[in-house]
């Protein structure tokens, strides 16, 4: 069977530091940190009390209030971005065969506010039972892929994919495998999360994962440095316009990149924490390299999990040496996560968009919030550390491992 080529057409982007596509790639390149003091809730009891929250962004210039009351945040973000995708990919709604466009989202956790508050209420009450009659299709993780399609009229593949914070990265995948196949000619992808609540920073916390860098919340997240002490939560939302190749030249698209290899595996480790060997990640960039047909030495850039915690960058970092060897000190290292702190579930979704800028452009992003080399890395690797870096990035990869030893590997090329 020949298979299919696959194209990025469409991006739009709701991040800690950015609200739209072209706001959140100036502040990447310019080494903006999105990290601040928790506004959304009364924090000063936690033991973090910082994340990175979107800022200005207000439900009310995107939903009519009933509506919004009806979608909790992570689908909001995820609307959100998705409209922004749609419109840049320049798809006309009124002549695309909707049978043949899907959606395929990826959220690790869903609609976390809603069952906090459902339940606080529950909670505080007589015994009774009162719920909202929304609060199970607000909070389903599946909901948006539905949301979406509803808005749009989409009628093709339509599901979520729940793989921890490799969710996105698994959505792009399977997005890319279902056009390759030729089950579809479009497919929205992507990525959304909201857990910057009691919740979220509470569960995360009583794991000791997150930063407690309270006095400078803006220099927390520190990937591969010496003194990294956990990551920083985010939320916000991605979205990726994927399409076959030919339908995509033949309305005349722009192409920002194609999609061209793949990889997924397991850890089959621990929980929580990364083969200390980094040997799902070694499989899993092995493979995405397989099905791309190229070698080492045709990636310019990776951009990494880097999640800034003690185990988890010492563990990629071997593996990147184990993968790569030589070629390994020609790359660019990055983690985009030192400036829009983890997004969990839509941090695939999000550093992918990174990825494509970066490949689109030929400008690295940097790893913010470098002080001291560790020295359990080899500091050799050029980690891209403070400032940006301006090379040609023919071929880039992106990495995302989630809780449960879930791994994904994604890369994208030039298009020619």
């Amino acid at each position: 069977m020949q298979l299919k080529r696959v194209v990025v057409t469409g991006l739009g982007a709701l991040t800690p530091i950015g609200n739209t596509l072209p706001q959140f790639w100036e502040n990447l390149i310019a080494g903006v940190s999105g990290s601040a003091a928790i506004t959304r809730f009364d924090a000063s009891k936690f033991k973090t009390r910082f994340a990175c929250e979107l800022k200005g962004f207000k439900i009310e210039d995107h939903f009519e209030r009933k509506e919004g009351r009806k979608i909790d945040p992570y689908a909001q973000y995820g609307l959100v971005a998705s409209a922004e995708a749609i419109l840049d990919s320049g798809l006309d709604l009124e002549v695309v065969n909707k049978d043949r466009v899907g959606v395929i989202w990826g959220s690790g956790i869903g609609g976390l506010d809603t069952f906090l508050e459902e339940c606080g209420n529950y909670a505080k009450g007589d015994g009774t039972p009162r719920f909202n009659p929304f609060f199970i299709p607000k909070m389903i993780v599946d909901i948006l892929s539905g949301h979406i399609s509803i808005k749009y009229g989409f009628r093709g593949p339509n599901f979520t994919t729940v793989s921890a914070c490799a969710s996105s990265t698994n959505s792009l995948i399977d997005a890319y495998t279902y056009i390759r196949l030729g089950k579809a000619d479009v497919i929205v992808s992507g990525g959304s999360e909201a857990a910057v609540n009691p919740a979220g920073m509470g569960g995360f916390n009583a794991m000791k994962a997150l930063s407690e860098r309270n006095d400078s919340p803006e220099t927390a997240s520190r990937p591969f440095d010496k003194d990294r002490d956990g990551f920083v939560m985010g939320e916000g939302a991605g979205s990726i316009i994927l399409e076959e190749l030919g339908h995509a030249l033949n309305r005349g698209a722009k192409i920002y990149a194609e999609v061209v290899g793949s990889g997924m595996t397991a850890d089959a480790h621990h929980m929580t924490a990364p083969h200390p060997e980094g040997l799902g990640a070694i499989n899993v960039m092995n493979l995405a390299l397989q099905d791309a047909g190229l070698t080492t030495s045709g990636i310019d850039y990776i951009n990494v999990h880097g999640t800034s915690t003690p185990l988890g960058d010492i563990a990629e970092t071997k593996a990147i040496l184990k993968v790569f060897g030589a070629d390994a000190y020609k790359l660019n290292i990055s983690s985009t996560k030192s400036m829009t702190g983890h997004l969990l579930g839509a941090a695939g979704a999000v550093e992918a968009i990174a990825t494509i800028m970066a490949v689109k452009n030929d400008i690295v992003p940097p790893t913010i919030n470098h002080f001291t080399d560790d020295p359990e890395l080899d500091n050799n690797l050029n980690f891209t550390f403070n400032k940006a870096q301006h090379r040609v990035v023919n071929a880039a990869l992106s990495n995302t491992f989630g809780f449960g030893g879930h791994n994904a590997s994604v890369i994208v090329k030039k298009f020619q």
